[in-house]
């Protein structure tokens, strides 16, 4: 069987320059010379095996990580802004665009950033929005935007506070919870945890050192929000450490991503990577065997799944995503090939959005994306209640899939058709970038296909894909 070139100039560069190591040096260090690191950085060789096993042994680098990243991302990414009726027929061949995201990943960032804020521009003119009118109205990212990108592009991994998580996880054992641990953590800094009957899940004084949570709530959600609000207090310059190097653009991206960060650190902590990687492969990703083992939700087990992607210690790459009653995505992350639109909803066909009509019930879908990758896709509803009475019940959806030939590994596969061709479903990432010719849920025109109109017929659709 032939073997698979690598091409990894991008990172090869990265690491040299994390290294503070010139050309030269760095082309020692792995074994050769000069002008051959040279055009390897430039994606004109692949990586040699001689540079591989170099790569390995003196930086102790995770091979596997040269032949994934963000390359596919910044594909999607791409083909995705490119369907904006904009750029009309402008659309540059996928070679293209997978060549710029290999040799140019910083540059293909800067053209989704100023799509990005062009589209926010349009949408602010259509909208006739006062911002316009105002001294201090500035073109940037939406804070919200922003942050969703940068823990999309780290591969929803971020190192250091995942390793902070599990130190402090490991407090715990047989004779004492997690819980206990994040009360007596905040007890010793003098702080004041109390129980009230409120809608509001948790709140800090920080005069009086005393944090109140809603009593209303489920038990898992209540050890969630201690945990947060561990990490704010006792991981507040870890935390600042990484948000320094995420710079981003505005004081409230900044504050978003560190709600985000605790967030993750909380999760981290509930479910900390070596164990739960480990109970994940034993119950063969089993949610709801999980969500009792660690005293999580299913939502919060699903989203961990989508996280573990530690160097050296990866699990099976997933996706993850959430989506609302009218098909906007909330939460979305992929460590596989199926990336999620920027902008707009999910594809109608994905099972996700069938979830809402079977509440409580796990729902299994066999899908393969126009690019010939076949997914297991498991949805399920994930609503919440007010705490009370008339209050209102928020309603989503969340998705956890992987590519099929992690099948084995999946209880979820078991009862599936795996090896039917016709099992799969076809579905899409947006309307405008697919390329299926015969989609009766499609909303709009491919942009890379010329239509046929013809007023006297009538198919699904008023026009035909040829």
């Amino acid at each position: 069987m032939a073997t698979q070139k690598i091409y990894a100039g991008a990172k090869l560069r990265e690491m040299r320059t994390r290294l503070t190591l010139t050309q030269k040096d760095f082309a020692t260090k792995l074994g050769v010379s000069l002008p051959y690191l040279n055009q390897m950085e430039n994606n004109n060789r692949p990586i040699s095996t001689t540079v591989v096993l170099a790569l390995a042994q003196e930086f102790g680098m995770d091979v596997t990580e040269l032949s994934t990243g963000d390359s596919e991302r910044l594909v999607s990414d791409m083909r995705e802004v490119l369907a904006d009726p904009v750029f009309a027929d402008m659309m540059p061949p996928l070679a293209d665009l997978r060549l710029t995201a290999s040799n140019a990943p910083a540059l293909a960032r800067a053209f989704i950033e100023l799509h990005r804020a062009y589209r926010q521009t349009h949408e602010r003119l259509a909208s006739l929005d006062e911002a316009l009118g105002r001294e201090d109205a500035r073109i940037q990212a939406s804070p919200w935007e922003e942050v969703r990108d940068f823990f999309h592009y780290c591969d929803n991994y971020i190192d250091a506070v995942d390793r902070a998580a599990e130190r402090f996880a490991s407090r715990a054992d047989e004779s004492i919870s997690i819980r206990q641990v994040a009360l007596n953590s905040l007890s010793e800094r003098g702080i004041h945890v109390t129980f009230t009957d409120t809608e509001t899940l948790r709140s800090y004084n920080a005069k009086d050192k005393t944090l109140r949570l809603s009593s209303r709530v489920a038990p898992q959600t209540q050890v969630f929000q201690l945990l947060l609000q561990v990490a704010l207090i006792s991981q507040d310059k870890l935390l600042e450490a990484t948000l320094d190097f995420a710079r981003f653009q505005s004081d409230e991206a900044r504050a978003i991503a560190k709600i985000g960060l605790a967030n993750y650190f909380a999760g981290a902590s509930l479910m900390p990577y070596g164990a739960f990687l480990s109970a994940a492969q034993e119950y063969r990703h089993d949610l709801e065997l999980l969500s009792n083992r660690f005293g999580a939700s299913i939502e919060q087990v699903a989203h961990r799944l989508s996280t573990l992607q530690r160097p050296g210690a990866k699990g099976i790459p997933f996706f993850f995503v959430r989506v609302d009653q009218a098909g906007t995505i909330t939460k979305r992350h992929s460590a596989t090939r199926l990336q999620f639109a920027r902008f707009g909803g999910a594809c109608p066909l994905w099972n996700v959005h069938r979830a809402f009509e079977t509440p409580g019930h796990f729902l299994q879908q066999l899908a393969e994306t126009p690019d010939g990758v076949r997914y297991i896709s498991l949805a399920r509803d994930v609503s919440k209640s007010g705490g009370s009475f008339g209050a209102p019940v928020r309603r989503y959806a969340i998705a956890l899939g992987c590519e099929v030939r992690h099948a084995e590994a999946l209880v979820y596969a078991d009862n599936l058709d795996i090896n039917n061709a016709s099992a799969y479903e076809p579905i899409g990432i947006s309307c405008r970038i697919c390329e299926r010719q015969t989609c009766h849920q499609r909303s709009v025109p491919p942009l890379e296909r010329r239509l046929t109109i013809n007023a006297h017929s009538r198919g699904t659709l008023p026009y035909e894909v040829t």
